[in-house]
């Protein structure tokens, strides 16, 4: 009985960290990488798109485990676009290794690629940091990060999506 308890306990902890599914429910009509209009879709439309993992996160404001995202421990050159609506987000260049457990920019791409809006769940006082065309959750904005913003914008992985640089 004790195997078999720490076999479920290894099987949990292991599709937890790494049962983030990138296939979505269904196509996705409102993915573009060019299209920075601004989305309204319910979230009963996103629901069918998305994958559960995603729509937890973008949706519903869920968070990924600290040091389990596909993103958080990366430094390839690239761009990352919001993986509900394929917005631009940040770029590479902008990533830092803050040791949070999530990835970490000290900037968004443009001006307008990100929304923010006040959090005051758990008993803090946050900024959520929302994708600025489909209004998705991507993480939290903090203010120890390194010049020259001095902002750490701490960011889902299921929430982005990576497209390196062609060489």
């Amino acid at each position: 009985m004790k195997a078999f308890i720490v076999l479920l306990a290894f099987i949990t902890v292991g599709l937890t960290a790494c049962g983030q599914s990138d296939k979505p429910a269904g196509p996705n009509p409102y993915y573009s990488r060019t299209d920075t209009q601004q989305l309204h879709v319910d979230n009963a439309t996103w629901k069918k798109i998305l994958s559960p993992d995603l729509y937890a996160v973008a949706r519903e404001g869920a968070t990924e485990r600290a040091f389990t995202g596909k993103y958080w421990n990366t430094d390839d050159r690239g761009t990352y676009y919001c993986a509900v609506c394929g917005n631009p987000l940040f770029r590479s260049t902008a990533k830092f290794s803050s040791e949070c457990g999530w990835p970490s920019f000290f900037q968004p791409l443009r001006k307008n690629a990100t929304v923010y809006l006040e959090d005051h769940s758990l008993g803090m006082d946050r900024i959520e940091v929302r994708c600025g065309r489909c209004g998705s959750h991507l993480g939290h904005i903090f203010d120890d990060g390194p010049p020259p913003t001095h902002k750490r914008y701490c960011m889902n992985s299921v929430s982005l999506e990576f497209v390196p640089d062609k060489k």
